[in-house]
Protein backbone atom coordinates (compact mmCIF):
# COMPACT_ATOMS: atom_id res chain seq x y z
CA UNK A 1 0.00 0.00 0.00
CA UNK A 2 1.41 3.30 -1.34
CA UNK A 3 2.07 6.19 1.20
CA UNK A 4 0.23 8.72 -1.16
CA UNK A 5 -3.10 6.27 -1.02
CA UNK A 6 -2.64 5.88 2.68
CA UNK A 7 -2.69 9.97 3.55
CA UNK A 8 -5.85 9.88 0.46
CA UNK A 9 -7.60 7.48 3.26
CA UNK A 10 -6.79 9.00 5.60
CA UNK A 11 -7.64 13.39 4.18
CA UNK A 12 -10.65 11.38 2.71
CA UNK A 13 -12.10 10.72 6.48
CA UNK A 14 -11.49 14.18 7.93
CA UNK A 15 -12.87 15.82 4.95
CA UNK A 16 -16.32 13.30 5.32
CA UNK A 17 -16.45 14.37 9.60
CA UNK A 18 -15.84 18.43 8.40
CA UNK A 19 -18.50 18.02 5.89
CA UNK A 20 -20.95 17.61 8.41
CA UNK A 21 -20.24 19.55 11.36
CA UNK A 22 -23.76 19.68 12.68
CA UNK A 23 -23.11 16.00 13.60
CA UNK A 24 -20.28 16.11 15.71
CA UNK A 25 -20.16 19.69 17.33
CA UNK A 26 -21.69 21.52 20.52
CA UNK A 27 -23.91 23.96 19.51
CA UNK A 28 -24.78 22.14 15.54
CA UNK A 29 -26.75 25.24 14.59
CA UNK A 30 -23.85 27.84 15.43
CA UNK A 31 -20.54 26.18 15.32
CA UNK A 32 -18.41 26.51 12.16
CA UNK A 33 -20.54 28.61 10.11
CA UNK A 34 -18.62 31.47 9.62
CA UNK A 35 -15.32 31.32 7.45
CA UNK A 36 -12.56 31.51 10.02
CA UNK A 37 -8.98 30.62 9.71
CA UNK A 38 -9.44 28.01 11.89
CA UNK A 39 -12.50 25.53 10.09
CA UNK A 40 -13.54 22.65 10.76
CA UNK A 41 -11.19 20.53 8.34
CA UNK A 42 -8.50 23.08 9.95
CA UNK A 43 -8.79 21.84 13.57
CA UNK A 44 -8.96 18.17 12.16
CA UNK A 45 -6.18 18.42 10.58
CA UNK A 46 -4.19 20.26 12.86
CA UNK A 47 -5.38 18.03 15.88
CA UNK A 48 -4.15 14.87 14.07
CA UNK A 49 -0.74 16.66 13.58
CA UNK A 50 -0.08 17.52 16.71
CA UNK A 51 3.29 16.40 18.39
CA UNK A 52 4.46 17.44 21.91
CA UNK A 53 5.29 20.90 21.35
CA UNK A 54 3.97 24.23 22.99
CA UNK A 55 0.49 25.04 21.67
CA UNK A 56 1.65 28.44 20.31
CA UNK A 57 4.45 26.35 18.61
CA UNK A 58 1.93 23.51 17.03
CA UNK A 59 -0.21 26.28 16.11
CA UNK A 60 3.02 28.13 14.26
CA UNK A 61 4.22 25.14 12.55
CA UNK A 62 0.59 24.19 11.29
CA UNK A 63 0.61 27.67 9.54
CA UNK A 64 4.10 27.37 8.29
CA UNK A 65 5.13 30.23 10.92
CA UNK A 66 2.82 32.83 9.24
CA UNK A 67 1.97 36.35 10.87
CA UNK A 68 -1.56 35.59 10.11
CA UNK A 69 -1.21 32.52 12.60
CA UNK A 70 -3.95 32.31 15.23
CA UNK A 71 -3.89 33.04 18.60
CA UNK A 72 -3.76 29.83 21.03
CA UNK A 73 -6.87 31.41 22.48
CA UNK A 74 -9.00 31.46 19.06
CA UNK A 75 -7.01 27.79 18.81
CA UNK A 76 -8.91 26.69 22.10
CA UNK A 77 -12.33 28.17 21.41
CA UNK A 78 -12.64 26.28 18.25
CA UNK A 79 -11.20 23.09 19.11
CA UNK A 80 -14.24 23.78 22.20
CA UNK A 81 -17.09 23.45 20.05
CA UNK A 82 -15.62 19.75 18.69
CA UNK A 83 -16.88 16.35 20.22
CA UNK A 84 -14.44 13.73 20.32
CA UNK A 85 -17.39 12.06 18.43
CA UNK A 86 -15.35 13.67 15.52
CA UNK A 87 -11.97 11.85 15.98
CA UNK A 88 -13.38 8.76 16.98
CA UNK A 89 -15.38 8.86 13.84
CA UNK A 90 -12.00 9.12 11.67
CA UNK A 91 -10.08 6.61 13.83
CA UNK A 92 -12.69 4.03 13.75
CA UNK A 93 -13.34 4.25 9.80
CA UNK A 94 -9.76 5.00 8.75
CA UNK A 95 -8.79 1.60 10.88
CA UNK A 96 -11.78 -0.41 8.87
CA UNK A 97 -10.85 1.38 5.84
CA UNK A 98 -7.04 -0.16 6.75
CA UNK A 99 -7.99 -3.61 7.14
CA UNK A 100 -10.30 -3.72 4.46
CA UNK A 101 -6.88 -2.96 2.45
CA UNK A 102 -5.60 -6.63 3.09
CA UNK A 103 -6.06 -10.15 2.23
CA UNK A 104 -8.67 -12.46 3.71
CA UNK A 105 -6.83 -14.10 6.63
CA UNK A 106 -7.77 -14.08 10.11
CA UNK A 107 -6.85 -11.47 11.55
CA UNK A 108 -4.77 -12.28 14.97
CA UNK A 109 -6.02 -9.52 17.54
CA UNK A 110 -4.30 -8.91 21.34
CA UNK A 111 -6.94 -6.85 23.49
CA UNK A 112 -4.85 -5.08 26.83
CA UNK A 113 -5.39 -1.82 28.93
CA UNK A 114 -3.61 0.89 29.80
CA UNK A 115 -3.84 4.33 32.74
CA UNK A 116 -2.85 7.68 31.45
CA UNK A 117 -2.72 10.00 33.66
CA UNK A 118 -4.60 13.54 33.23
CA UNK A 119 -4.18 17.26 34.85
CA UNK A 120 -5.31 16.63 38.47
CA UNK A 121 -9.16 17.78 38.89
CA UNK A 122 -11.06 16.77 42.19
CA UNK A 123 -14.18 18.34 40.78
CA UNK A 124 -13.85 15.44 38.02
CA UNK A 125 -15.05 12.45 40.55
CA UNK A 126 -15.37 9.69 38.07
CA UNK A 127 -11.92 10.09 36.68
CA UNK A 128 -10.29 11.47 40.37
CA UNK A 129 -8.10 8.66 42.60
CA UNK A 130 -7.40 10.27 45.93
CA UNK A 131 -3.92 9.63 47.20
CA UNK A 132 -3.30 7.95 50.82
CA UNK A 133 -0.21 8.11 52.55
CA UNK A 134 -0.08 11.63 52.35
CA UNK A 135 0.43 11.24 48.61
CA UNK A 136 -1.63 13.85 46.08
CA UNK A 137 -4.63 12.71 44.37
CA UNK A 138 -4.62 12.31 40.77
CA UNK A 139 -7.05 11.78 37.73
CA UNK A 140 -6.55 8.71 35.22
CA UNK A 141 -8.08 7.61 31.77
CA UNK A 142 -8.41 4.20 31.18
CA UNK A 143 -7.70 2.92 26.91
CA UNK A 144 -8.96 -0.48 26.26
CA UNK A 145 -7.20 -1.36 22.83
CA UNK A 146 -8.08 -3.95 20.11
CA UNK A 147 -4.25 -4.27 18.27
CA UNK A 148 -4.23 -5.92 15.30
CA UNK A 149 -0.93 -7.93 15.29
CA UNK A 150 -0.30 -8.31 11.92
CA UNK A 151 -0.88 -5.74 10.55
CA UNK A 152 0.49 -3.83 13.76
CA UNK A 153 -2.63 -1.30 13.93
CA UNK A 154 -5.30 -0.24 16.70
CA UNK A 155 -8.57 -1.40 15.19
CA UNK A 156 -11.02 -0.48 17.90
CA UNK A 157 -10.59 1.65 21.31
CA UNK A 158 -12.56 2.23 24.50
CA UNK A 159 -11.74 4.72 26.99
CA UNK A 160 -12.70 5.13 30.12
CA UNK A 161 -12.37 7.00 33.16
CA UNK A 162 -10.81 5.47 36.37
CA UNK A 163 -13.73 4.49 38.54
CA UNK A 164 -16.09 3.24 35.66
CA UNK A 165 -13.05 1.31 34.53
CA UNK A 166 -14.39 -2.13 33.51
CA UNK A 167 -11.85 -4.27 31.40
CA UNK A 168 -14.09 -7.10 30.83
CA UNK A 169 -17.14 -5.13 30.18
CA UNK A 170 -15.23 -3.41 27.12
CA UNK A 171 -13.76 -6.65 26.13
CA UNK A 172 -17.26 -7.98 25.74
CA UNK A 173 -18.20 -5.11 23.61
CA UNK A 174 -15.29 -5.13 21.40
CA UNK A 175 -15.72 -8.06 20.61
CA UNK A 176 -20.03 -7.66 20.18
CA UNK A 177 -19.39 -4.39 17.88
CA UNK A 178 -16.60 -5.69 15.73
CA UNK A 179 -17.90 -6.41 11.96
CA UNK A 180 -15.12 -8.95 11.18
CA UNK A 181 -16.87 -12.12 11.28
CA UNK A 182 -13.58 -14.12 11.88
CA UNK A 183 -10.56 -13.35 14.15
CA UNK A 184 -8.38 -14.80 16.93
CA UNK A 185 -8.22 -12.86 19.90
CA UNK A 186 -5.36 -13.17 22.88
CA UNK A 187 -5.79 -11.64 26.37
CA UNK A 188 -3.65 -11.68 29.37
CA UNK A 189 -4.98 -13.23 32.51
CA UNK A 190 -6.95 -9.63 33.73
CA UNK A 191 -9.23 -10.82 31.20
CA UNK A 192 -10.07 -14.34 32.35
CA UNK A 193 -13.94 -15.05 32.88
CA UNK A 194 -16.81 -17.08 31.34
CA UNK A 195 -18.70 -14.32 30.14
CA UNK A 196 -15.99 -12.93 27.86
CA UNK A 197 -15.30 -16.54 26.53
CA UNK A 198 -18.81 -17.08 25.69
CA UNK A 199 -19.35 -13.33 24.08
CA UNK A 200 -16.36 -15.18 21.74
CA UNK A 201 -17.77 -18.53 21.02
CA UNK A 202 -21.41 -16.36 20.00
CA UNK A 203 -19.69 -14.14 17.79
CA UNK A 204 -18.40 -17.25 16.22
CA UNK A 205 -14.19 -15.79 16.94
CA UNK A 206 -11.46 -17.95 18.37
CA UNK A 207 -10.25 -16.95 21.70
CA UNK A 208 -6.53 -17.85 23.43
CA UNK A 209 -6.24 -16.37 27.19
CA UNK A 210 -4.17 -16.72 29.91
CA UNK A 211 -5.48 -17.64 33.06
CA UNK A 212 -4.27 -17.85 37.12
CA UNK A 213 -2.57 -20.66 37.87
CA UNK A 214 -3.84 -19.87 41.61
CA UNK A 215 -8.02 -20.67 43.20
CA UNK A 216 -9.09 -18.06 41.96
CA UNK A 217 -9.50 -18.53 38.32
CA UNK A 218 -10.86 -20.75 35.85
CA UNK A 219 -9.04 -23.66 36.56
CA UNK A 220 -10.44 -23.91 40.03
CA UNK A 221 -12.76 -26.72 40.86
CA UNK A 222 -11.79 -28.85 37.49
CA UNK A 223 -10.04 -32.30 37.45
CA UNK A 224 -6.65 -31.76 35.88
CA UNK A 225 -3.55 -33.99 35.70
CA UNK A 226 -1.13 -32.84 38.04
CA UNK A 227 2.25 -33.31 35.22
CA UNK A 228 3.55 -29.48 35.00
CA UNK A 229 2.59 -29.60 31.14
CA UNK A 230 -1.04 -30.54 30.08
CA UNK A 231 -3.20 -30.10 27.39
CA UNK A 232 -7.30 -31.25 28.42
CA UNK A 233 -10.56 -30.59 26.36
CA UNK A 234 -13.50 -29.22 28.77
CA UNK A 235 -16.75 -29.03 27.82
CA UNK A 236 -18.19 -27.47 30.41
CA UNK A 237 -22.21 -26.80 30.60
CA UNK A 238 -22.54 -23.51 33.47
CA UNK A 239 -26.06 -22.94 35.11
CA UNK A 240 -27.30 -20.57 37.47
CA UNK A 241 -29.73 -23.06 39.03
CA UNK A 242 -28.75 -25.16 42.13
CA UNK A 243 -31.62 -27.87 42.72
CA UNK A 244 -30.70 -30.94 44.03
CA UNK A 245 -30.36 -32.71 40.42
CA UNK A 246 -28.17 -29.85 39.29
CA UNK A 247 -26.15 -30.69 42.75
CA UNK A 248 -25.71 -34.16 41.48
CA UNK A 249 -24.60 -32.82 38.05
CA UNK A 250 -21.90 -30.61 39.36
CA UNK A 251 -19.85 -33.43 41.08
CA UNK A 252 -18.69 -33.64 37.33
CA UNK A 253 -16.23 -30.81 37.30
CA UNK A 254 -15.12 -31.17 33.96
CA UNK A 255 -18.51 -30.97 32.40
CA UNK A 256 -20.90 -28.66 35.12
CA UNK A 257 -20.03 -25.26 36.52
CA UNK A 258 -22.29 -23.21 39.03
CA UNK A 259 -22.41 -19.44 37.99
CA UNK A 260 -23.48 -17.13 41.08
CA UNK A 261 -25.87 -14.60 41.26
CA UNK A 262 -22.95 -12.10 41.58
CA UNK A 263 -21.02 -13.27 38.67
CA UNK A 264 -21.97 -11.29 35.29
CA UNK A 265 -22.82 -13.79 33.07
CA UNK A 266 -25.52 -12.83 29.85
CA UNK A 267 -26.53 -15.65 28.44
CA UNK A 268 -28.13 -17.44 31.36
CA UNK A 269 -31.33 -15.46 33.42
CA UNK A 270 -30.11 -14.17 36.66
CA UNK A 271 -33.11 -15.82 38.48
CA UNK A 272 -35.05 -19.20 37.92
CA UNK A 273 -38.11 -20.41 39.13
CA UNK A 274 -38.54 -23.87 40.38
CA UNK A 275 -41.20 -24.63 38.45
CA UNK A 276 -38.69 -24.09 34.82
CA UNK A 277 -36.53 -26.20 33.39
CA UNK A 278 -32.81 -26.11 34.40
CA UNK A 279 -30.98 -23.70 31.74
CA UNK A 280 -27.36 -24.41 30.86
CA UNK A 281 -25.01 -22.77 28.28
CA UNK A 282 -22.23 -25.10 27.17
CA UNK A 283 -18.63 -23.41 26.41
CA UNK A 284 -16.36 -26.02 24.76
CA UNK A 285 -12.44 -25.06 24.98
CA UNK A 286 -9.09 -26.31 26.07
CA UNK A 287 -7.14 -25.61 29.14
CA UNK A 288 -3.49 -25.68 28.08
CA UNK A 289 -0.33 -25.36 30.38
CA UNK A 290 3.07 -25.48 28.88
CA UNK A 291 6.90 -24.26 29.81
CA UNK A 292 7.96 -20.39 29.16
CA UNK A 293 11.62 -21.14 30.92
CA UNK A 294 13.01 -23.91 32.87
CA UNK A 295 11.00 -23.65 36.05
CA UNK A 296 8.27 -21.03 34.77
CA UNK A 297 4.64 -22.41 33.09
CA UNK A 298 1.81 -20.63 31.61
CA UNK A 299 -1.81 -21.65 31.70
CA UNK A 300 -4.02 -20.86 28.77
CA UNK A 301 -7.50 -21.54 27.67
CA UNK A 302 -8.42 -21.61 23.72
CA UNK A 303 -10.81 -22.75 21.55
CA UNK A 304 -8.52 -23.43 18.76
CA UNK A 305 -8.17 -26.83 17.40
CA UNK A 306 -5.78 -29.20 19.10
CA UNK A 307 -4.69 -30.71 15.28
CA UNK A 308 -3.73 -27.43 13.81
CA UNK A 309 -2.88 -25.76 17.18
CA UNK A 310 -0.45 -27.80 19.31
CA UNK A 311 0.68 -26.73 22.51
CA UNK A 312 4.11 -25.58 21.06
CA UNK A 313 1.92 -23.47 18.14
CA UNK A 314 -0.18 -22.18 21.13
CA UNK A 315 2.77 -21.00 23.03
CA UNK A 316 4.03 -19.21 19.96
CA UNK A 317 0.79 -16.99 19.80
CA UNK A 318 0.45 -16.53 23.24
CA UNK A 319 3.86 -15.13 23.23
CA UNK A 320 3.04 -12.73 20.14
CA UNK A 321 0.79 -10.90 22.39
CA UNK A 322 3.71 -8.82 23.57
CA UNK A 323 2.95 -6.89 20.54
CA UNK A 324 0.61 -4.58 22.25
CA UNK A 325 2.70 -3.83 24.89
CA UNK A 326 5.20 -2.38 22.50
CA UNK A 327 3.01 -0.38 20.41
CA UNK A 328 1.45 0.99 23.63
CA UNK A 329 5.15 2.18 24.37
CA UNK A 330 5.19 3.92 21.08
CA UNK A 331 2.07 5.61 21.18
CA UNK A 332 2.88 6.71 24.49
CA UNK A 333 6.89 8.11 24.16
CA UNK A 334 7.02 8.17 20.02
CA UNK A 335 3.72 9.59 18.87
CA UNK A 336 3.33 11.50 22.10
CA UNK A 337 0.37 10.38 23.52
CA UNK A 338 1.34 11.40 27.30
CA UNK A 339 1.67 15.16 26.21
CA UNK A 340 -1.75 17.03 25.72
CA UNK A 341 -2.60 20.63 25.00
CA UNK A 342 -5.33 20.80 27.53
CA UNK A 343 -6.91 20.26 31.09
CA UNK A 344 -10.03 19.23 29.80
CA UNK A 345 -11.08 16.35 29.77
CA UNK A 346 -12.94 16.53 26.11
CA UNK A 347 -9.82 18.17 24.49
CA UNK A 348 -8.26 14.95 25.73
CA UNK A 349 -10.13 12.46 24.53
CA UNK A 350 -9.47 14.26 21.41
CA UNK A 351 -5.98 13.96 21.16
CA UNK A 352 -6.44 10.48 22.68
CA UNK A 353 -7.91 9.62 19.34
CA UNK A 354 -5.85 11.19 17.18
CA UNK A 355 -2.71 10.44 18.12
CA UNK A 356 -3.91 6.22 17.64
CA UNK A 357 -4.72 7.78 13.91
CA UNK A 358 -1.48 9.34 13.39
CA UNK A 359 -0.36 5.88 15.11
CA UNK A 360 -2.00 3.66 12.77
CA UNK A 361 -0.85 6.16 9.86
CA UNK A 362 2.72 6.16 11.00
CA UNK A 363 2.87 2.19 11.27
CA UNK A 364 1.39 1.35 8.20
CA UNK A 365 3.77 3.92 5.87
CA UNK A 366 6.17 2.16 7.36
CA UNK A 367 5.32 -1.33 7.24
CA UNK A 368 5.23 -1.42 3.81
CA UNK A 369 8.94 0.55 3.53
CA UNK A 370 11.02 -2.74 1.62
CA UNK A 371 14.69 -2.84 3.98
CA UNK A 372 17.50 -4.20 1.78
CA UNK A 373 18.63 -7.34 3.35
CA UNK A 374 22.48 -7.87 3.76
CA UNK A 375 24.86 -9.88 5.73
CA UNK A 376 24.80 -8.80 9.36
CA UNK A 377 24.67 -9.94 12.55
CA UNK A 378 21.21 -9.02 12.92
CA UNK A 379 18.06 -8.59 10.91
CA UNK A 380 16.92 -4.74 10.91
CA UNK A 381 13.82 -2.83 10.74
CA UNK A 382 12.66 0.61 10.30
CA UNK A 383 13.42 2.97 13.14
CA UNK A 384 9.69 3.78 14.30
CA UNK A 385 11.24 6.94 15.73
CA UNK A 386 12.43 8.63 12.92
CA UNK A 387 9.79 7.05 10.69
CA UNK A 388 6.76 8.87 13.05
CA UNK A 389 8.25 12.15 12.59
CA UNK A 390 9.11 12.06 8.91
CA UNK A 391 5.31 10.31 8.01
CA UNK A 392 4.06 13.69 10.09
CA UNK A 393 6.16 15.82 7.99
CA UNK A 394 4.85 13.42 4.76
CA UNK A 395 1.32 14.39 6.24
CA UNK A 396 1.52 18.29 6.47
CA UNK A 397 3.05 18.12 2.84
CA UNK A 398 6.79 19.12 3.97
CA UNK A 399 7.94 16.14 1.87
CA UNK A 400 6.83 13.25 -0.31
CA UNK A 401 7.07 10.12 -1.11
CA UNK A 402 10.40 9.25 -2.80
CA UNK A 403 12.38 10.95 0.04
CA UNK A 404 9.81 9.54 3.21
CA UNK A 405 10.55 6.28 2.17
CA UNK A 406 14.45 6.26 1.51
CA UNK A 407 14.74 8.36 5.02
CA UNK A 408 12.63 5.76 6.44
CA UNK A 409 15.31 2.81 4.75
CA UNK A 410 17.80 4.37 5.60
CA UNK A 411 17.33 4.89 9.70
CA UNK A 412 17.16 1.70 10.95
CA UNK A 413 18.08 -0.68 14.43
CA UNK A 414 18.27 -4.14 15.32
CA UNK A 415 16.02 -6.99 15.74
CA UNK A 416 17.52 -8.51 19.05
CA UNK A 417 15.15 -11.77 19.51
CA UNK A 418 14.57 -13.14 23.08
CA UNK A 419 16.45 -10.18 24.65
CA UNK A 420 15.51 -9.53 28.36
CA UNK A 421 15.47 -6.98 30.65
CA UNK A 422 13.91 -6.27 34.12
CA UNK A 423 10.23 -4.43 33.50
CA UNK A 424 10.42 -1.40 35.43
CA UNK A 425 7.22 0.24 36.82
CA UNK A 426 7.03 3.13 37.87
CA UNK A 427 4.26 6.03 38.13
CA UNK A 428 4.20 8.11 35.04
CA UNK A 429 2.58 11.99 36.17
CA UNK A 430 1.13 14.25 33.36
CA UNK A 431 4.10 16.75 32.19
CA UNK A 432 2.79 20.60 32.64
CA UNK A 433 2.28 22.99 29.88
CA UNK A 434 5.29 24.80 30.61
CA UNK A 435 7.79 21.49 29.88
CA UNK A 436 7.47 20.86 26.90
CA UNK A 437 10.34 21.08 23.77
CA UNK A 438 10.87 24.11 21.42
Amino acid sequence: MKPIYIKKLLISEINKVASEPHNYCTNPDTDFTRNRKLSMEKMLQGIIGMESKSLTNELLDLFDASAETPSASAFIQQRDKIRPIAFESIFKNFSKKLMNSFDNDIPVFAIDGSDIQIPTNPTDTESYIAGTNGHKGYNLLHINALYDLNKHIYSDVIIQKARERNEHKAFQELVDCSEITKALIIADRGYESFNSMAHIQEKGWFFLIRVRDGNNGIKQGLDLPESDCFDVNISLKLTRKKTNAVKELLKDKNHYRMVSSTQPFDFLPLKNKKAEPTRFYELNFRIVRFPISEDIYETVVTNLDEDRYPAIEIKKLYASRWGIETSFRDLKYTVGLLNFHSKKVMCILQEIYAHMIMYNFAEMITSHVAIEKKQRKYTYKANFSVATHICRLFYREKTTPPDLEAIIAKNLIPIRPDRHRERNVKAKIFQGFLYRVA
